[in-house]
């Protein structure tokens, strides 16, 4: 029993967290009490030493020191400050007065608005109900069909998950071992194509249902000439130059990430004080729901670090790259199937579980298959998009619904996400069929080589010993050096 369990106790281990996630435990400490649980059967089964869990407080540690991290708080801040200031309420108002005239133009705005919102903010919650909140009731007052006005919003709202400062690109680009500035070079063409689709679509709808989005009427557009130039200055440059400040910045090597959403967020501060909006309170709040959400995804990191010393140290790394190296079709076969693993996963666990979790495990394979991690890093988040969409677990969709007016039924916002859902997969074939769309703004190329062979060692037990990463394992470290 006991040779059993040990050649098996790596999917065992994996088998057991997905129990306790389906069980309903906060994932950061299924992650760690998975790891620890796994971690001291291990050494019962003498495959694991007592020393390998002393370097757990290193790695604590390391990841406190790790200054890429440093981006999330500064750009949850940012946005958090800029959706309270009533940043979004504006835009919407001014840009729909824009477009207000054309069949369509409600949605257009609304779109538009998004991947503003996505560029300054970065905050899926806080860009769907805030369109929802403001958007929504206008949309329905002038005729607008329901499912294709709560599709919009709640499609718009998830570009933040992709449109640079997106938070899960800083969360992946760490995992993945990548620079953040990499990361958001190659997920700004890709986010502002799937901008294009959404945009695409809405017009084929205005051909073919022209009722399902008709134009606001002339009593409902109050702006003109002057007056809408004005409105454009002071709405709609300021968020822009602030995304140039922060994006730009970060683009053309200025600035890191870290320094980028420090700018941000001293700038997201400016902007409500010259609106007069720049209250305690407002600012009270704005950072405890930053220290939450910062909170939320530090723990989860530990867990996850905690879980994969130990899966490593089992030679589960070595058990997945087997399984998914044996896959027919090569490169190909593999990313089909992972795309259709996270497509399933998305139905259950939000983008940062998938990313702490599942990522580690794939990232090996993708390597050994000459994948680029910059491009497959893109790719995967594309396609955790779908994690906000899905009827009926879509967070974007209970966010929606948190806001919607009572006319809105549940069914209306689920059947609105469906075509919405589809451009999204239709994005990740296009990333396949043409890695350009990520390629072309990096230093270095999409990497297409043939695959690596993967051994398994000529013997059993751990190891963990002759792995590079943990070649230090048993050494001081040195002193600026994660472990």
């Amino acid at each position: 029993m006991e040779a059993w369990l040990a050649a098996n106790l790596a999917p065992i281990m994996f088998a057991a967290l997905v129990l306790f996630l389906l069980i309903g435990y906060p994932v950061a400490f299924s992650l760690a009490a998975v790891g620890m649980l796994f971690g001291l059967i291990g050494i019962e089964l003498g495959m694991l030493t007592p020393a390998l869990l002393q370097a757990l407080p290193d790695r604590v540690f390391g990841i406190m020191r790790n200054e890429i991290l440093l981006a999330i708080p500064f750009f949850t801040f940012m946005g958090l400050v800029l959706e309270r200031s009533g940043m979004a309420e504006e835009l919407l108002d001014t840009v729909g007065q824009i477009f207000g005239g054309i069949r369509g133009g409600l949605a257009y705005a609304v779109i538009f608005v998004g991947a503003l919102l996505a560029a300054t903010t970065g905050v899926v919650a806080a860009s769907v109900i805030a369109m929802g909140l403001i958007s929504l009731p206008i949309m329905l007052r002038y005729g607008y069909h329901k499912p294709l006005a709560t599709g919009v919003i709640a499609a718009s709202g998830t570009l933040a998950q992709i449109i640079p400062p997106s938070l899960v690109l800083i969360v992946m680009a760490d995992v993945l071992g990548r620079s953040v500035g990499e990361m958001y070079k190659g997920a700004l063409l890709p986010g502002l194509l799937l901008t294009g689709l959404y945009l695409l679509y809405v017009f084929g709808i205005t051909l073919w249902r022209p009722d399902y989005a008709p134009p606001l009427p002339v009593e409902a557009r109050t702006l003109h000439g002057r007056a809408l130039a004005w409105r454009v200055a002071i709405a709609l440059i300021p968020p822009l130059a602030l995304i140039f400040l922060v994006l730009g910045t970060i683009f053309i090597g200025w600035a890191t990430p870290t320094e980028g959403g420090a700018m941000g967020a001293v700038g997201a501060m400016l902007l409500a004080a010259a609106k007069g909006r720049l209250k305690l309170d407002m600012l009270r709040q704005s950072m405890t729901t930053t220290a939450k959400i910062t909170s939320f995804v530090v723990f989860i990191l530990i867990g996850s670090s905690v879980f994969s010393l130990t899966f490593r140290g089992v030679d589960g790394d070595l058990w997945v790259e087997h399984l998914l190296t044996g896959l027919p079709g090569g490169a190909l076969g593999f990313l089909i199937f992972v795309n259709l693993l996270v497509f399933l996963l998305a139905f259950f666990l939000d983008f940062f579980e998938i990313a702490f979790i599942i990522l580690p495990l794939l990232a090996p394979v993708a390597a050994a298959f000459g994948i680029d991690l910059v491009w497959f890093g893109v790719l995967l988040a594309v396609n955790m998009q779908t994690s906000f969409m899905h009827p009926p677990f879509g967070f974007a969709l209970f966010y929606l619904r948190s806001v919607a007016p009572p006319q809105i039924r549940t069914a209306d916002i689920y059947w609105g996400a469906v075509p919405f859902l589809g451009l999204q997969i239709l994005m990740v074939v296009l990333i396949i069929a043409f890695p350009q769309l990520v390629s072309w703004g990096l230093d270095t190329s999409v990497a297409t080589g043939a695959p690596t062979e993967i051994t398994l060692p000529d013997q059993g037990g751990s190891s963990l010993l002759d792995n590079d990463d943990f070649g230090e394992l048993f050494q001081p470290l040195p002193p600026n050096d994660p472990p």
